[in-house]
Parts: C-alpha cells; sequence; structure tokens
C-alpha cells in the first residue's frame, strides 16, 4: 500500500500527491536504507532540467568543497533537451579523483515532473546520511559542506541554511537582506512573511533522517511551492531552523528560475492558513495593523472564526483614523461588521503587522520598538 500525504488549506485548494501507487519510482520516504558499505557522509542533492549554462561553475565548485568526509553527487535529470546530462557526466572522472562518488538518472520525457519530483528522485538514489541541496545554477563556497554538516551534526531534527551572495549584484536587495539579517529567533517568528522560507531552498542542508520524517517533497509540479510546504511541514514536526552565519552559497537571480512560476496568491494563501493554524489559533484576540489594502485582504481571507478576533485595525494614516471603521462589506452577517480603526499608539496588542518590512525608511519599525513589544509574543510580522 502506498504511504501517500496531502496537505490540504481551508481554501479548499489541496496541492498535488507526493506518489501513486500505480508509479514505477518509489517515493522518497522509502528509500531510507542505503545499501551498506555505500554510505557517504554527505549527498549533494541536485535536480537539473536544461541548465548547460551554469553546470561547469556550478560543478567546479562542488569539486572545490574542504570537506573532508565522504561526498557524493545524486543528479536527476528532469528530462533536459540541452546537453545537461553530457556536461555532468564529463565531470564524473574529475570528481571521482577528488573522493567525490556520482550517481545520475532522470527521464527523457518531453514533460518535465518539476522540482519536487527531481529532487525526490536524487533523494531516493543517494546514500548520505546529510543531505545538501545544490540547484544547478548556483555556485557553493568552498567551505559550505564543511560548515553546513558541522552545524547539521550539531541540530540533526533542523534545516540548516546559511547567508548567500546575490548575483547579479544589487538583484532582489530588499529580499536578499532579508534572508542575511534575520536573528536566529526571527527564523521562527517571521516564517509568516511573504518572503517564503526563512532559510531559502538553495542553501538547505539536513539529516537524512528528518527528511524521513519530514518530506518527501510535493510533487505538484510548476506552480507548486514545495519548499514553502516542506518548511511548513517541518515545523509542524517539531523541527529547528539554523543558519550559519556566512556566506557561503552564490545565488543566481534569472527569469527562469522556477520560482517565477508561483503564484502570488497560492502563497498569500498558504501563509494564512499556517498562521491561523500556528498562531491566531491560540489568541482570543488580537488587531491587525494596517488599515490599508494588506490589511484588510487579510481580514478577508480569515476564517469568521478568526474574523470575530480582530478587536481592531490600527494605523498612522489620519485619513483611515477619522473614518473611525472598516465594514466589511461582502459579510453575509447582518449587520455587517464594523471593525474600528485607531492610532497604533491607542490599540491593544497582540498584532498582526501587515506593513512590510524595509520599506518605511525605518519609521514603522521605529513605531512597533516604542511600544516595547515582543516579536514571536505580542506581535508577529505577515508582510
Amino acid at each position: 500500500m502506498s504511504s501517500c500525504k496531502r496537505f490540504a488549506t481551508e481554501s479548499g485548494y489541496e496541492l498535488k500527491r507526493f506518489c501513486t501507487r500505480d508509479e514505477p519510482q518509489m517515493s522518497a520516504r522509502h528509500c531510507s536504507r542505503p545499501a551498506e558499505g555505500s554510505t557517504a557522509e554527505v549527498s549533494v542533492i541536485m535536480p537539473v532540467h536544461n541548465a548547460s549554462d551554469w553546470l561547469d561553475e556550478c560543478l567546479k565548485s562542488i569539486f572545490q568543497q574542504d570537506f573532508q568526509g565522504r561526498m557524493e553527487l545524486s543528479v536527476y535529470d528532469d528530462g533536459s533537451t540541452d546537453n545537461s546530462r553530457e556536461m555532468i557526466e564529463s565531470w564524473r572522472e574529475r570528481l571521482e579523483e577528488r573522493g567525490v562518488s556520482m550517481v545520475m538518472s532522470g527521464h527523457n520525457s518531453t514533460s518535465p515532473r518539476g522540482v519536487g519530483f527531481a529532487k525526490n528522485q536524487a533523494v531516493c538514489q543517494s546514500s548520505g546520511r546529510f543531505f545538501c541541496f545544490q540547484d544547478a545554477d548556483d555556485v557553493m563556497r568552498p567551505q559550505r559542506v564543511r560548515l553546513q554538516h558541522e552545524a547539521a551534526v550539531l541540530n540533526p531534527t533542523a534545516v540548516v541554511g546559511c547567508k548567500v551572495c546575490r548575483v547579479p549584484e544589487g538583484s532582489t536587495e530588499r529580499y536578499t537582506r532579508w534572508i542575511n539579517c534575520l536573528t536566529p529567533d526571527q527564523l521562527i517568528t517571521q516564517v509568516y512573511t511573504s518572503h517564503g522560507p526563512t532559510v531559502i531552498m538553495p542553501t538547505w542542508f539536513c539529516s537524512r533522517g528528518w527528511f524521513q520524517k519530514v518530506g518527501p517533497f510535493n510533487e505538484g509540479g510548476k506552480g507548486v511551492p514545495e519548499d514553502l510546504l516542506f518548511f511548513f511541514e517541518s515545523l509542524r514536526c517539531g523541527g529547528g531552523v539554523v543558519k550559519v552565519d556566512e556566506c557561503l552559497l552564490v545565488y543566481r537571480y534569472h527569469e527562469h528560475s522556477a520560482t517565477h512560476s508561483v503564484l502570488e496568491e497560492t502563497i498569500w494563501r498558504l501563509r494564512v492558513d499556517f498562521l491561523q493554524e500556528r498562531v491566531l489559533s491560540q489568541w482570543e484576540s488580537f488587531t491587525i495593523w494596517n488599515a490599508g489594502k494588506q490589511g484588510r485582504k487579510l481580514y478577508r481571507s480569515l476564517t469568521l472564526a478568526n474574523q470575530k478576533k480582530v478587536t481592531a485595525f490600527c494605523d498612522v494614516d489620519e485619513n483611515k483614523i477619522q473614518k473611525g471603521f472598516y465594514t466589511y462589506e461582502d459579510s453575509k452577517e447582518r449587520p455587517k461588521p464594523k471593525i474600528p480603526v485607531l492610532h497604533f499608539k491607542n490599540a491593544s496588542p497582540p498584532f498582526i503587522v501587515c506593513v512590510k518590512l524595509d520599506m518605511t525608511d525605518g519609521v514603522m519599525e521605529e513605531n512597533l520598538r516604542s511600544l516595547q513589544l515582543t516579536e514571536g509574543k505580542h506581535y508577529y510580522h505577515f508582510n
């Protein structure tokens, strides 16, 4: 019997199954025991699809790792139509001379199965006690595997990330700053923000045992945020989040990245559902910080039970405050809900803050600090 797992949301949006009973490929959940005598300490897990423009630089960076333990490169080619497989194969001898064994497989279908499927297959054929996830268009710094392995040994039930250097330089500047500047506490408290996982997927490193407990990745294909789903499930399972405080990955930005296929509304719905599950279910009442578009959208996205917990919106905009309240016109309740709009100094915590970070020259952050509240207790950032 197949052991399959689904993620369902309150919106009714259900992401596709991890596996099916009839597929010839085994689910990564069933690949828990590598053959005796063949176990690597670290398997670099690399899905590939038409990556020939970047592969030489990527593979060279794997070759240059200063990790002294046994390494393995596990590649799954998801139907590439360029010469990606040939380029990878051309590195086999050099990698093996360096002590890095290589296992590679793939399919020749004209329809890619998606990043989640490719990563699961690479995991399934691997032997490592630890997994280092590597995108074929990114570049490892020489100390990446060594330093993240050290962190993962100390934190076997955590997803371990690192700082990144973005190329081209200056691309996604705010996002990159957010990735690199999160404190250890914020790796947990800011998991509801719009950016996604607080340690980004291209930097992930974890133990095989933890992956087996949490995963495998969702195989819904294009448009499915398999990294965010896995990250949320890891937190549900009690997993930690750790970041090595060094830039260990050159993270490439380009228009063909799989990230661009995921709709913002998909991410929004998943974030709202996770916020309701993890935070709002524990609160009897709360204030939404932002009486504008984003705050109102959050309110409308909540379940009726959580809408009833909203005691007020708060803001600094005098025009919004002077109106006195927000009326939820689309509500089926009668009378329609009217939510007070207050100045933030007159509002009561806890807050869900729906103002974008790093966008007000520090004014919003200073206003929040002036209330002397604790992030993760008195407020959470949602945008």
